[in-house]
């Protein structure tokens, strides 16, 4: 029969398809309040017609999953509400589904499936929520668990199903309130703290993760996986020796551990040994084909080339299979990033939006006005006078020194040139202000911290660098998220050293947009969030430099960097009142760990590739082009 061979790409093009036929809402907000009913029947008539002119296809599970991706995507790109595409997605996904169910009752004896989702008996939805888990049809799947979780309030094995089945859509929230209530009902309960760890591990909530999995562990000592994941999230904390001995310890059971061997890798690239983290990379994905952050990471530890189509054809076969949403969107940067590479710059920016549209239906959205609040009530605060008299008070340390900016400006790089030199050392991004402030924030937003609390926190701080370096005369904490703390800092450490880098407002833009953050960094998923984002950045620091003491603040313009980078490290070098040492120009020689996501650039030369580099996207970044330096 013809349809026996009707291919995916044909179900890709027929879901587009059906996506440009489908009814966008009225616009006019005068006349929508009577159009929309209409609306509404115009979406449900074209659901029912579309579905049953594609039943007759009869898609095995890959072309349904082919025909799916490509309809939700084509109505995201046609400008249809993320939550409307998703609804539109699954209500015809399921319409196929359950009209097959329905059709193969007819043929073969047992239980009649329903006609809908969520409804019959405990067992019926059970299995009905395996079965479409196992297709990986995730929506289907949280519809039939939730409806048993009513028929079974409470229910452990169905929290845990259904947290699960959250995770695989990418819906965070819900899953960790899922597991938190398994744990509610069953403290001891090694498997939901373990999922739980690894909810914080994707959030990049790595402290959080790290208890979580400890606990699991403790609890189930031999589980592999929550022993990786541990791994996982203390080579992200720095502590690589820590990690190797649990990743060991699971290589040593079962040497084709995936995760495991994925860790590896990160551990491996963290240190600069990019060869053998490729090969870490590779291994996973040989031991277990879906391990698609394994196969990801290998375009980001090094230049990619025309030689490398055969990885963009796995990266490609790995997309054709039901992906959660944010391994989705990590092999969608990772293309992107081999794209543009290659300077295919229209294909590198389709696939970065289509990551960052992606990540942004699992996102909580950014919300402008309550960074404007942040901003107004900083600069309340910490006004010319407030300054002026923080020389009075606070730690007399010269250790701290500190490097912000937006993210992607340059601070890594500027972090590697200091901590090159024989009497300095970088700490990399430490969360510490972030974390010690969180409980403080009314009162940081409405005055100065008093006095005793000031105290305690640079004790705390000092010792968190001694951990990071006992000998070290300056020591780099280079979290760009200082940028909105300086006030507080200085008033800690009246004789810190601050050195801010600036560097052109769209090329650092672009750079935030093409990089996959973690979901805290919210604003970086669309293009007019980020000039708002970068507006308010702009705003708060041309009110540090106007209020901190100019001997505490030093400007870096990138780019100037790259062009004179011997007269820009002496400056630099200066400042923060060390001796010259020659080996700060050498900071790619330099060995130590990085974390952040430049682990690859700081260690090659300095080059000028990434200076205008946004004059290649001009036509698909819009409103990031009024901004100004």
């Amino acid at each position: 029969m013809l349809l026996g061979w009707f291919s995916a790409r044909q179900a890709t093009r027929l879901g587009a398809a059906l996506a440009d036929q489908y009814p966008l809402p009225p616009r006019e907000v005068a006349v929508r309040a009577r159009q929309l009913s209409a609306h509404e029947r115009a979406v449900r008539e074209h659901l029912q017609r579309a579905a049953r002119e594609t039943r007759t296809l009869q898609l095995n599970f890959y072309k349904r999953a082919r025909f799916a991706n490509s309809f939700k995507w084509r109505l995201l790109a046609r400008g249809v509400d993320p939550s409307a595409a998703d609804d539109a997605t699954q209500a015809l996904v399921l319409s196929l589904f359950f009209h097959r169910r329905e059709t193969e009752s007819t043929h073969e004896p047992g239980p009649v499936a329903t006609s809908a989702p969520g409804a019959g008996n405990a067992r019926t939805l059970q299995a009905q929520g395996d079965e479409a888990f196992a297709r990986g049809e995730y929506d289907e799947a949280a519809t039939h668990y939730q409806a048993l979780l009513s028929l079974k309030p409470g229910r452990l094995e169905v929290l845990n199903q259904l947290a699960g089945t959250f995770c695989k859509l990418g819906r965070l929230g819900e899953a960790e309130k899922h597991y938190r209530r398994a744990i509610g009902r069953e403290p001891s309960h090694p498997d939901a703290h373990g999922s739980l760890g690894a909810i914080h591990l994707a959030r990049g909530c790595l402290i959080d993760a790290e208890t979580s999995l400890r606990r699991a562990l403790k609890l189930q000592p031999g589980n592999l996986d929550h022993r990786s994941n541990l791994g996982v999230a203390l080579a992200g904390t720095g502590r690589l020796d820590n990690a190797i001995a649990q990743l060991e310890r699971v290589l040593k059971v079962d040497p084709r551990h995936a995760n495991a061997l994925y860790a590896m890798g990160l551990v491996a690239r963290a240190q600069g040994r990019f060869e053998e983290a490729a090969a870490f990379f590779r291994r996973a994905v040989d031991s277990d084909p879906s391990t698609v952050r394994a196969w990801a990471e290998l375009a980001g530890i090094r230049k990619m080339s025309a030689a490398d189509g055969e990885w963009l054809l796995k990266a490609q076969e790995m997309l054709a299979a039901p992906l959660a949403p944010f391994e989705e969107a990590r092999l969608r940067f990772a293309i992107g990033k081999y794209h543009d590479d290659l300077e295919q710059f229209e294909e590198a920016f389709a696939s970065y939006e289509r990551g960052n549209t992606l990540l942004k239906t699992v996102t909580a959205p950014y919300e402008r006005e309550v960074r404007t609040r942040l901003v107004d009530d900083l600069i309340r605060v910490y006004t010319s006078e407030t300054m002026a008299g923080i020389a009075a008070a606070g730690s007399g340390s010269t250790r701290p020194v500190f490097v912000v900016g937006m993210m992607r400006s340059g601070t890594s790089l500027i972090e590697q040139i200091i901590a090159s030199h024989p009497e300095a050392a970088g700490a990399g991004e430490l969360d510490f202000w972030s974390a010690a402030l969180r409980g403080h924030e009314s009162e940081v937003r409405r005055d100065l911290l008093d006095a005793q609390t000031r105290a305690k926190l640079a004790a705390e701080y000092l010792r968190a660098l001694q951990s990071c370096s006992a000998q070290a005369l300056r020591v780099v904490d280079k979290a760009p998220v200082n940028c909105d703390y300086l006030g507080i800092i200085l008033s800690v450490f009246p004789n810190a050293r601050i050195i801010y880098v600036r560097r052109d407002p769209i090329d650092t833009c672009l750079s935030c947009y093409f990089q996959l953050f973690s979901t805290a960094l919210n604003f970086a998923r669309d293009l007019s969030d980020l000039a708002h984002y970068y507006r308010e950045h702009q705003r708060l620091m041309a009110h540090w430099r106007a209020v901190c003491p100019s001997e505490s603040l030093l400007e870096v313009p990138y780019e100037e960097l790259v062009a004179d980078q011997e007269q820009w490290t002496r400056r630099i070098v200066n400042f923060l009142d060390l001796p010259w040492h020659p080996q700060c120009l050498e900071f790619h020689r330099t060995d130590r760990t990085i974390l952040t996501s430049s682990y690859w650039q700081v260690r090659q030369r300095i080059y000028n590739n990434s200076v205008r580099r946004a004059r290649h996207y001009r036509k698909f970044i819009g409103p990031l082009l009024d901004l100004k330096p």
